[in-house]
């Protein structure tokens, strides 16, 4: 069984046991599981796939919260020639890492 959520801008197709990197949110520190209620498809092999009208009613994704993580750093440089115009900034944005622990349908 496997669903497509959505977090935020992002969509994410999940299968029980994936581990997977969402964008960072503020929750309390003792969180241990996150709940996605924005479920639009979920596919089973069986019944086949239920597409939601935007999302499927009553289907929900839960997680296991692994901690926090930070992604690869990307380096921004501009730069003009002649015009004495160099900037250079980087940036390495924050992950939550889950697990996908169960999809319900």
């Amino acid at each position: 069984m496997y669903a497509i959520i959505s977090d935020g801008s992002h969509q994410y197709r999940v299968e029980e046991g994936l581990v997977l990197e969402v964008q960072r949110k503020d929750l309390p520190e003792d969180t241990k599981t996150y709940e996605f209620d924005r479920v639009l498809l979920v596919g089973d092999i069986e019944d086949g796939p239920k597409i939601g009208a935007p999302v499927v009613e009553g289907a929900k994704v839960t997680a296991t919260v692994l901690g926090e993580i930070k992604g690869n750093k990307v380096v921004i440089q501009k730069i003009r020639r002649r015009k004495n115009y160099a900037l250079k900034r980087g940036h390495r944005q924050k992950f939550l890492q889950v697990r996908i622990d169960k999809i319900e349908h």
